[in-house]
Parts: structure tokens; C-alpha cells; sequence
């Protein structure tokens, strides 16, 4: 049975080697390693944020395409109906209203 798995991420150790390599070498192999994994666990959480993020923009757009813009198409509708309503009282005598205002 294989061993279990564990959730701690595995961090490059500074190893011993030969004499020929001093402390600040081995340090500067170990702290690229370590960059070089934040790097790509933060790659790896900044593609999802985009992606959900994309996805949350598409959503508000379609909504906002699917239930405002009709709401604007009618109450532009509505202004046009009453102003040309507001004309023709003008036109056959009767007193004329501001346009807006309900009978």
C-alpha cells in the first residue's frame, strides 16, 4: 500500500555538496527553486481568478442585455407615445399638457 499523501507542498531543501561549493551558492539554488515554485502556484491561482472573473463579466452582461435594455426600448417608447399624444391635442384644440403628465 502506497504511503498516504500529504497537503505539504514540497519546498526544495538546501543540500550539502561538495567542498567546491560555498553557503551563499547552495542558499541561491534553494531560493531560486523556492521563487520558481511560488511562481508557479501563483500563475496557477491568477489563470482562475481570470477565468472566474471572465465568466462573472459575461454573466452580468448578458443580464444586463437580457433586463435593461428592454426596460430602456420601453420607457423610451412611452416618452415618444405621450409627446406625440401632447401633438395631436395641440393640433385639434385641446389645451395643451406637459409631457409626462397623467390625466
Amino acid at each position: 500500500m502506497p504511503p498516504p499523501r500529504s497537503n505539504k507542498r514540497n519546498v526544495p531543501a538546501i543540500k550539502a555538496s561538495s567542498g567546491d561549493d560555498g553557503i551563499i551558492k547552495r542558499m541561491n539554488n534553494a531560493v531560486r527553486e523556492t521563487a520558481q515554485y511560488v511562481h508557479s502556484i501563483a500563475s496557477g491561482y491568477g489563470k482562475k481568478l481570470l477565468l472566474s472573473t471572465g465568466k462573472a463579466a459575461w454573466i452580468a452582461g448578458t443580464s444586463v442585455l437580457v433586463l435593461v435594455v428592454p426596460l430602456i426600448i420601453e420607457l423610451d417608447r412611452d416618452a415618444q407615445l405621450a409627446e406625440l399624444e401632447g401633438h395631436q391635442a395641440t393640433l385639434l384644440g385641446a389645451p395643451s399638457q406637459p409631457p409626462g403628465v397623467l390625466r
